[in-house]
């Protein structure tokens, strides 16, 4: 398949850039900030992002979504990327909404995809649980008890898990992992905002003795690995657009700088050094993009290799944008350091997208462990 995309897919692309540039720049990340907002993001926002239908991309349309695939997701995340925006598109629209489809009842389905299509609800997904992305090591437990369970364990790095209005909590119960959807101001529940160093939110939750019913069970009892995976994969390819986006736009700001900044009488973008840079920077950027596409399109059409496609987008997207912000910085010179300007901005956030859902040494290890090394 060309690594390019459709015509609708270039559409849908336009419309989420000039809607984000024109209602969430990264000025409304800093007004976000230095506000101290409560929330750390705009429910207006997310509510317009229903109503222009991003929220529920990759919801069915029987739901109130749009009905699109795993490339329409990436292209909503690069953008986001692009623009810093603090958003619950990753954690509701992407990783909550993938294991409702995937496994969610019709009533738990029909309560919260048209909700998180019209962004009308947050919905966070808590996995992770140590410093590392390490969802093969997950100690969360689930014990049944009466018609029911008793959740006992602790998450981090949960997506606006301080705000949401149901969390997604994997556990392990006694042949497997299961997935429970709970209300977070269920008794035993204890969540913590957690303000990230790019200034976007997750949240540490605590669960002690949380009294859940067997109707709170997404799926089936010990079956919520293979849900869990294809919510995870598309999150990781998702992850690794946004990586893109963020990379591409630093370098876009930086190529401007260049264009405008002058030493010597000269502007700086005219010494060769620089032009190199730019080059190399330019050409690592494509192949990014390119890896990233590759793997969003064969996610959607489930093509047997799509989770090692996407171990190695994340992986090259995270390394391509990680020297994106630092050449950005570098080339800005002195005031690249400094919070006036964006590019300081970018590099917090790249740096945070990379440990999402595995950094390139985890994606790194998973395709050679796959491999047989």
């Amino acid at each position: 398949m060309p690594l390019i995309l459709t015509e609708e897919q270039t559409m849908l692309k336009e419309a989420a850039d000039g809607f984000l540039s024109e209602n969430a720049p990264i000025a409304h990340l800093r007004h976000l900030r230095d506000s101290r907002d409560a929330d750390g993001v705009s429910r207006d926002l997310w509510r317009a992002f229903g109503e222009m239908g991003f929220a529920g991309v990759i919801i069915p349309e029987a739901h109130g979504g749009s009905g699109l695939g795993a490339v329409e997701a990436g292209v909503m995340a690069e953008a986001l990327g692009r623009t810093l925006t603090p958003s619950p598109f990753m954690g509701s629209g992407v990783l909550s909404a993938r294991v409702l489809i995937e496994a969610g009842s019709p009533e738990q389905q029909a309560a919260w995809l048209p909700r998180i299509a019209a962004g009308e609800a947050i919905v966070a997904l808590a996995v992770d649980e140590g410093a590392k992305h390490a969802p093969s090591k997950i100690t969360t437990t689930a014990q049944r008890s009466g018609n029911g369970f008793v959740l006992n364990g602790a998450k981090g790095f949960v997506l606006d898990g301080h705000i949401a209005d149901a969390l997604i909590v994997v556990a392990l119960t006694e042949n497997g992992l299961t997935l429970f959807l709970v209300d977070p101001k269920t008794p035993g529940i204890e969540i913590e905002r957690t303000i990230m160093v790019d200034a976007h939110n997750a949240a540490r939750v605590t669960l002690t003795d949380v009294q859940v019913d067997a109707d709170a069970v997404i799926g089936a009892v010990d079956g919520g690995e293979g849900p869990l995976e294809a919510a995870l994969n598309l999150g990781r390819a998702c992850a690794a657009a946004s990586l893109t986006g963020a990379g591409d736009q630093a370098f876009q700001t930086t190529l401007e700088y260049l264009r405008t900044r002058k030493q010597f009488g000269k502007l700086i973008g005219e010494f060769q050094a620089l032009q190199h840079r730019a080059a190399h920077l330019f050409t690592e950027i494509e192949l990014a993009r390119a890896a990233v596409l590759g793997a969003l399109q064969r996610l959607d059409a489930g093509h047997e290799t799509a989770p090692l496609a996407v171990s190695i987008a994340k992986a090259k997207a995270g390394r391509v944008a990680e020297l994106a912000v630092q050449e950005a910085v570098q080339m800005h010179g002195g005031v690249g350091m400094t919070d006036e300007y964006d590019v300081g901005l970018f590099m917090k956030r790249v740096r945070v997208l990379n440990e999402l859902l595995g950094d390139a040494g985890f994606h790194t290890e998973r395709l050679a462990r796959t491999q047989g090394y």
